[in-house]
């Protein structure tokens, strides 16, 4: 793929209100729509994948039916709160982009992807379409979302998860997660500069203080461990840098 490819996480407790369910935070992700169509718009970013979580959308579902990375449901009712919710959310995103001339289109998790061999096995995600809408100028924006999953019916895939399957098989030279806080923090609460392996942190992290049913900081350190590529957490204040080349927040891998 040609240019600099960036795959960019917006997470879902910056563009949501996490705590009240299936509440948009208009002003955040009208800021993160900005300063993504503004770094497409100067060049600064040439090829680039959006993933956003659930917030207070997929989450407060998923929750709610017992639906995790884990465990799963046959109840096509609880299959579709948790998918309706997210799409709705996804909608709200490609929305705010559409109107700052960005070329965004949805793929949507639930219809490609799968794991074949239970909670614990592998995700297969193809990824060949949002490549080949990138080549063809667009912007594929993803989200987290239920997954077919052989013995649980229907599991939640994170966006995490689907950060470090495009970035992979896309060939990103960064990746970037938008969380709430300006990187992992420390004891202390000061941001750790940079991670090279899980036990270095492990102690630190816990579980997420709102609703996550995809497991917070720690999954999200221990997927991005896993790439080849330079991955920063950061706030939102540092959305802009980041898609202009900066390095901020955590430096992961």
């Amino acid at each position: 793929m040609a240019g600099t490819t960036v795959v960019c996480k917006l997470g879902g407790s910056v563009i949501t209100e996490k705590d009240r369910p299936e509440t948009l935070d208009a002003p955040a992700l009208d800021a993160a729509c900005d300063a993504i169509a503004g770094a497409l718009a100067d060049g600064a970013v040439e090829d680039l994948v959006v993933v956003h979580g659930g917030g207070s959308f997929g989450h407060h579902h998923a929750s709610a039916h017992g639906v995790t990375t884990t465990a799963g449901t046959h109840d096509v009712g609880a299959v579709m709160d948790v998918h309706g919710a997210m799409t709705t959310l996804n909608r709200f995103v490609l929305d705010r982009l559409h109107e700052r001339g960005v070329a965004a289109v949805p793929v949507h998790p639930l219809s490609v992807g799968a794991r074949a061999d239970g909670p614990d096995g592998d995700l297969t995600f193809p990824t060949d379409a949002a490549a080949t809408l990138v080549e063809e100028g667009f912007v594929p924006v993803l989200h987290g979302d239920g997954i077919a999953t052989a013995t649980e019916g229907v599991t939640v895939v994170s966006g995490d998860e689907l950060v470090v399957e495009l970035a992979g098989d896309l060939g990103a030279d960064r990746v970037g997660i938008c969380s709430t806080v300006p990187g992992v923090l420390d004891d202390d609460g000061d941001v750790i500069p940079r991670i090279d392996a899980f036990a270095e942190v492990a102690d630190l992290l816990g579980a997420s203080e709102s609703t996550d049913v995809s497991g917070g900081m720690a999954a999200k350190v221990e997927e991005l461990l896993a790439l080849g590529s330079p991955a920063f957490v950061f706030g939102p204040d540092d959305l802009e840098g980041f898609l202009r080349g900066d390095s901020p927040g955590t430096r992961i891998g």
